[in-house]
């Protein structure tokens, strides 16, 4: 038997208005708010202004930290107000609302996501990342997909651009790891369904992606970034939820590998996931020799701003053996693939991406 679960989502300026409607089929007379201190400031009161209209209470407001790792997590799942609200409002980015994701599995919790920055697809999917204290990659958690999602391009539109700018970055690597984990195995029903909908997610990132950056990077909300959000967290967060089963795993692939493993990696400055995974599909499309498709990308992150050097990631030649060895640790390592990788060709594939790259700047 297999259940795959896809969020409802509202999306408007006027999407909080919403809010009353969705909870009504859960019964629910408590929530909770949870996310981080700017996220909240930004969509909070908005949330809590609708439901001031209503006989749900808010029981509290929590700020969850600043990353989503098991040590926030359990924090969370042992908060009284987060336990005793009915359903949880996971408020913020990635991290925020993974973070809720995972504390509401444990207590077999309804939660609604509410991205206030699109930098990636959390919003959306029944997977999330738990990291370590010190940022290295810890597990895979796999609760439930938000029941929910409202997606307000105004709160997106006037959040920090760099969020943004790194969530167009890693909705780059969603169809390019779908084609080549699914190229060579023959598909169930739901695994094409979730090959032919990642098949829709790179054009609207070169469409309307660097008008919607220029947009956000003005707090503009307009057409472009509407698109740009839904594509990321609707598209790509779908994706996730039907190429991520128990009997196979097209989610991701190289790109997130070389991500996962650049966690592990001591280094000077601080590098947004997106803006990391973007150039780990340079690599992706070198491994793979996709010639074509390798330099329309290289082009659209030099355009973007985003990376197409390990320089511009910290990272160096002596790097590249730490990067293979740790990378071989990932789940995408070693199930999202047509063949088994070769950490010899991924050094290699870094290192052809590392020099087009140069030969942009």
């Amino acid at each position: 038997m297999r259940s795959v679960q896809m969020s409802n989502y509202t999306v408007g300026e006027d999407c909080f208005d919403a809010i009353p409607e969705a909870l009504a089929p859960y019964g629910a007379t408590s929530v909770v708010l949870v996310g981080g201190a700017r996220a909240l400031a930004a969509a909070a009161p908005g949330i809590q202004a609708v439901l001031a209209k209503t006989n749900i209470q808010v029981l509290d407001t929590i700020v969850y930290g600043t990353d989503s790792s098991q040590t926030n997590v359990d924090k969370l799942a042992a908060n009284p107000n987060f336990r005793d609200a009915d359903v949880a409002f996971a408020i913020g980015g990635g991290k925020a609302i993974d973070t809720v994701k995972t504390a509401a599995l444990e207590l077999n919790k309804t939660v609604f996501s509410v991205p206030t920055i699109c930098s990636n697809c959390s919003a959306a999917t029944a997977i999330a990342v738990v990291y370590n204290d010190d940022g290295s990659l810890n597990r895979y958690s796999y609760p439930q997909a938000p029941a929910h999602i409202f997606i307000n391009p105004k709160v997106i539109a006037e959040a920090p651009a760099e969020y943004f700018w790194a969530g167009i970055g890693d909705a780059l690597s969603k169809q390019p790891e779908v084609v080549y984990a699914t190229s060579e195995d023959e598909l169930s029903h739901t695994a094409e369904l979730g090959l032919a909908l990642a098949l829709t997610c790179s054009e609207p990132l070169f469409s309307y992606g660097p008008q919607a950056l220029l947009d956000v990077r003005a707090n503009r909300s307009t057409e472009a970034v509407k698109r740009i959000a839904l594509d990321i967290v609707v598209n790509t967060g779908y994706v996730s939820n039907l190429t991520n089963q128990p009997d196979f795993y097209y989610n991701s692939s190289l790109a997130h590998a070389f991500y996962n493993a650049t966690t592990r990696i001591e280094r000077e400055g601080h590098y947004l996931h997106g803006e990391v995974v973007s150039f780990g599909v340079l690599v992706l499309f070198a491994y793979a020799h996709n010639q074509e498709e390798f330099e329309r990308y290289a082009h659209f992150n030099r355009e973007l701003g985003l990376p197409v050097t390990l320089a511009e990631l910290g990272l160096d030649e002596s790097h590249l053996d730490a990067l293979a060895t740790f990378a071989q640790d990932t789940n995408e390592w070693r199930q999202g693939h047509p063949q088994p990788f070769e950490p010899s060709l991924f050094i290699d594939a870094i290192r052809a991406a590392d020099a087009y790259g140069q030969s942009l700047l």
